[in-house]
């Protein structure tokens, strides 16, 4: 399995937040100090903004902080948010498979069990997991 950069992005921009409790940073200085597009980055934000992760600040002294703690906020739902699918193969997809084990194979129903075991660990996992003890400020100089 491998997660979409969207993702990482997502998870970068949280732990850059995490570090630095209560502040207001720009989605701009994160993007130049993780060297991630601008506009992508803009666009995850948005997407966890509107799904109450992130508090979004409008204007001159805008920017965007964590809408909660660290400690609730979990990866799995971050990652839900911000995979597309889990379609590992074609036989996942919504329309017929042209595969010919289609209806035989159990690579299906494995695969299936195994994505579902990586999602419920996430589950488990808040991002303060990820932060250092001791997490030194990550801030533009």
């Amino acid at each position: 399995m491998r997660l979409t950069d969207y993702t990482d992005y997502a998870l970068r921009l949280l732990m850059h937040l995490g570090v630095n409790p209560g502040k207001i940073i720009t989605v701009r200085e994160i993007a130049d100090i993780h060297r991630i597009s601008h506009n992508h980055l803009c666009k995850i934000a948005h997407q966890l903004g509107i799904h109450g992760v992130l508090t979004t600040l409008r204007g001159r002294a805008g920017g965007i902080q964590l809408a909660r703690p660290p400690e609730q906020i979990m990866l799995g739902a971050v990652i839900r948010l911000t995979e597309p699918d889990f379609q590992m193969v074609d036989c996942f997809s919504e329309t017929p498979s042209s595969c010919v084990l289609a209806g035989r194979c159990r690579l299906k129903g494995v695969l299936a069990e195994a994505t579902a075991a990586f999602l419920a660990r996430l589950d488990q996992v808040p991002l303060s997991a990820l932060l250092p003890a001791a997490a030194p400020s990550l801030r533009a100089t």
